[in-house]
C-alpha cells in the first residue's frame, strides 16, 4: 500500500530553513563583530606603539637639544678661554720687548738729559723731559734714530725754562718703536 504523508512538511521545512538562516546570520554577525574587534585591537595596538615611539623620539630630541645647548655653551666658554690664552700669550710675548725698549731708552739718553714723562700708545712713545741745552736734545734724537728699537723721532715742543741760575730746555718728542732682529715676541716668525 501506498503511504501518503499529509503532515505539513513543507511548512516545517520552511521553518527549519528559516531557523538555519537566522543561526547562520547570527554566526556571521558574531564572526564579523569578532573580526572588527580584532582589527580594532590591532589598529589600537599599532597606534599605541607608534605613540610610544613618538614619545621616545620626542624625549630623545629634548635630550639632544639639551646636549646641543650644552655644547654651544662649552664652545662659547672655549672661545673665551682661547681669547684669554691669546691675550696672555701676547702679554708674555711682549714682555721682553718692553724690557728692550726701556733698556734702549736708558742707553740712548745723553748726559744732561732727564726724562720726566714717558707714555706708550700703540707702537709710538711720547717722551717729555728736561735738557741742559738744546744740543743735548739733538743728541738724544740722533741716539734714538740710531737705536734699532726706535725710528722716526719727532720733536714737537721745546721751551726754555729757568731753574735757579741756569736755563734748561723742556722738550716733548715722539718716537716710533722699531722691531730689531731677536726682539720679536714669541709665536711670530
Amino acid at each position: 500500500m501506498t503511504r501518503i504523508n499529509l503532515l505539513p512538511w513543507r511548512e516545517e521545512r520552511r521553518q527549519e530553513l528559516k531557523r538555519q538562516f537566522f543561526v547562520i546570520l547570527f554566526g556571521m554577525a558574531l564572526i564579523g563583530a569578532g573580526c572588527v574587534y580584532l582589527v580594532d585591537m590591532n589598529v589600537q595596538g599599532q597606534i599605541e606603539n607608534q605613540q610610544q615611539r613618538n614619545n621616545f623620539i620626542t624625549g630623545e630630541t629634548k635630550k639632544l637639544d639639551a646636549q646641543i645647548k650644552e655644547i654651544e655653551e662649552l664652545k662659547k666658554k672655549r672661545e673665551r678661554l682661547v681669547e684669554r690664552m691669546n691675550v696672555i700669550q701676547d702679554l708674555q710675548g711682549n714682555r721682553p720687548v718692553i724690557v728692550h725698549v726701556f733698556d734702549q731708552m736708558a742707553r740712548t739718553i745723553p748726559d744732561g738729559v732727564f726724562y720726566s714723562y714717558v707714555k706708550s700708545s700703540g707702537d709710538s712713545f711720547t717722551v717729555d723731559g728736561l735738557a741742559e741745552a738744546n744740543n743735548r736734545v739733538s743728541n738724544l734724537m740722533r741716539n734714538l734714530n740710531a737705536s734699532p728699537m726706535f725710528k722716526d723721532p719727532s720733536l714737537s715742543n721745546v721751551k726754555a725754562e729757568a731753574r735757579g741760575d741756569e736755563i734748561w730746555s723742556r722738550f716733548s718728542l715722539t718716537v716710533k718703536q722699531g722691531n730689531p732682529e731677536g726682539t720679536k715676541p714669541e709665536g711670530e716668525g
